[in-house]
């Protein structure tokens, strides 16, 4: 099916917006009239460029306030008609009024738009009505139908748009009985839930469909099995898209519809855990975490046979250290999962518009297969042959530290990739979010939402405002089956843990009725679902974004401990602080 997507999705200038659309390979777009208005481009030069980038014009919206009224402005139409024309523009979006004086009455209100239809028809142009969910008095999808039933024009149809229905929660047995081909127009949007008016929700908080918590493929479906063969078009109202970089956000769009239709989607190889993280250091930072991997019971396994990269094992724990990627700060700056098939794991990526990156291979070496994420971090395919890279040193491992597999890894993102990277995760490694949280730091909120498949799982971190970029929101977190004996053990060994306020620990006691002494010992955090118990804790921050967790899930455990984020992050900087004035 033709794809499109609304100029208001993306930031710029109607010229950049156009660029960006045609780059990410739509077919079309909705032109929002405030982009036109705004632009110094005659409506015959946006067709020439539209035409020149490959697009078509397929919707001129929104045209406001018209039907239901004492005197409708028919006037005005026919100006916005002549817009269209000079355009290539076929339907012109109308949307329930919302004025005050707007009167109560689908008889009039069918009238009017038969009317409007009528003139339009005699341009060779269509109306397509849309109910808003804060309409005046139209504010459901059926009710728009009626009316349009009622005015009874072909050149008269419907737009369904997914937010509107699916925010109000409106039955959507009615799409079924709607034909396809007076379905003139489909919208599509997702929305995270939120408890507010839906008018602040709907301008401020759309997203990409697969970015949300909106049931917009199951709404797909039913619009589809009426017949419809309009376009698929995205029109998402956010805040952060609109000052995003246009070409980026108009990739993510993209691939949020190729994930929507799943056809021709290769399918997600399964995956078996993380094969390896690799964090990238420099000469000053790299003794340190070196040395602390040391005490935490890792061996030195080798370095690379022609690149700057040594590994380092813990049983099946890998931690590739990168001496060349120019950071100052230890850094993840790659994650590779086990794939069953590498190769169509790579090609479901590809499919999914991630970027491929290229990489120097030695005689002999493992073709691995990278792509990028949003925030830069490289994402690799891995089957069981990469070890060999790797020449051994023969150092033995070290007992006495029961860490077993990576559990998960935390990514701090851009203010402006969040949702972005959630689509990127949840599309190529085909894993599931959870609901997201807000997590609350000494120095403002932090979003937190994780993606989880199997034996892979991701944490995308994000501060709630903009312009507050966190730089401890970065760790990996370790399995074990005995929180409490790992503790101790790295403890002796002289691994710094993170120290936990024993007022965390009276509170504990009393919220749960549980004996903490032997958590407090030992500074480990305690959380419970009725799924199960998590006990989890921290290795304290050597430098740098990254840090160390171990964690061990019991029962049906399957958060992250966020209700104990506040006082990890509260420590840490404790921490930092101790440490900036140490050093003054």
């Amino acid at each position: 099916m033709r794809r499109s997507i609304a100029t208001v999705c993306l930031s710029g200038t109607l010229d950049e917006k156009l660029q960006a659309a045609s780059a990410a390979g739509f077919d079309g777009v909705e032109l929002f009239e405030a982009d036109l208005i705004n632009s110094p481009l005659a409506p015959t030069a946006v067709r020439e460029l539209a035409d020149e980038l490959g697009l078509s014009i397929d919707l001129y919206q929104p045209f406001r306030d018209f039907e239901a009224v004492a005197h409708p402005d028919f006037r005005r139409a026919e100006a916005k008609f002549d817009v269209m024309e000079a355009l290539g523009a076929p339907t012109m979006l109308v949307c329930s009024n919302v004025r005050p004086d707007a009167i109560d009455d689908d008889a009039l209100a069918a009238e009017h738009l038969h009317a409007l239809a009528a003139r339009a028809h005699e341009r060779g142009l269509k109306i397509a009505y849309e109910a808003l969910a804060w309409g005046r008095h139209v504010s459901t999808y059926d009710h728009a139908w009626r009316i349009v039933e009622q005015a009874d024009h072909p050149a008269l149809g419907t737009c369904l748009d997914s937010f509107h229905i699916l925010s109000r929660g409106t039955d959507l047995a009615t799409i079924d009985r709607i034909p396809g081909e007076k379905i003139f127009y489909l919208q599509l949007a997702d929305a995270p839930r939120k408890a507010m008016d839906v008018l602040q929700w709907s301008r401020h908080y759309r997203c990409f469909p697969g970015q949300g918590a909106l049931d917009v493929a199951g709404l797909l479906r039913r619009v589809l099995a009426t017949g419809y063969d309009g376009p698929l078009s995205l029109e998402v109202f956010n805040d952060v898209f609109r000052q995003a970089d246009a070409r980026r956000t108009a990739i993510d769009a993209m691939r949020s519809l190729i994930l929507l239709e799943q056809t021709p989607l290769p399918a997600p190889a399964p995956l078996h855990g993380f094969a390896f993280v690799e964090i990238g250091v420099d000469a000053d930072s790299a003794p340190d975490l070196e040395a602390l991997l040391r005490a935490m019971g890792f061996a030195h396994a080798g370095p690379h046979r022609s690149k700057p990269v040594q590994l380092w094992e813990h049983g099946a724990i890998r931690v590739v250290l990168n001496h060349g990627a120019g950071e100052d700060d230890p850094e993840v700056v790659a994650i590779a999962v086990t794939s069953e098939d590498p190769a169509a794991s790579a090609e479901r990526a590809h499919a999914l518009l991630a970027p491929s990156l290229e990489r120097r291979r030695g005689t002999g070496e493992a073709d691995l297969t990278a792509v990028a994420a949003p925030d830069g971090t490289a994402v690799f395919f891995c089957g069981s042959d990469w070890l060999g890279d790797f020449l051994p040193t023969g150092e033995p491992a070290t007992d006495g530290v029961p860490i077993e597999r990576i559990d998960h890894i935390t990514l701090a993102q851009p203010f402006e990739a969040f949702d972005e990277a959630g689509l990127f995760y949840r599309s190529v490694l085909d894993l599931e979010p959870s609901e997201s949280a807000e997590l609350a730091a000494p120095d403002g909120l932090v979003r937190s939402r994780a993606y989880a498949g199997g034996d892979v799982r991701v944490v995308l971190n994000v501060p709630a405002l903009a312009g507050h970029e966190r730089t401890e929101l970065q760790h990996v977190a370790f399995a074990t089956d005995d929180a409490l004996a790992t503790a101790r053990a790295l403890r002796d060994r002289g691994v710094p843990l993170l120290e936990v306020p024993d007022n965390y620990y009276d509170d504990l006691e009393a919220r749960l009725d549980l004996d903490a002494a032997h958590l407090r010992e030992l500074g480990v955090l305690y959380d419970r679902t009725p799924e199960g118990e998590l006990l989890h804790f921290y290795i304290a921050p050597i430098g740098g974004r990254v840090f160390f967790e171990v964690l061990e899930r019991r029962g049906g455990y399957r958060g992250y401990g966020a209700l104990n984020s506040s006082v990890r992050m509260a420590a840490q900087s404790r921490g930092e602080r101790h440490a900036e004035g140490a050093g003054a």
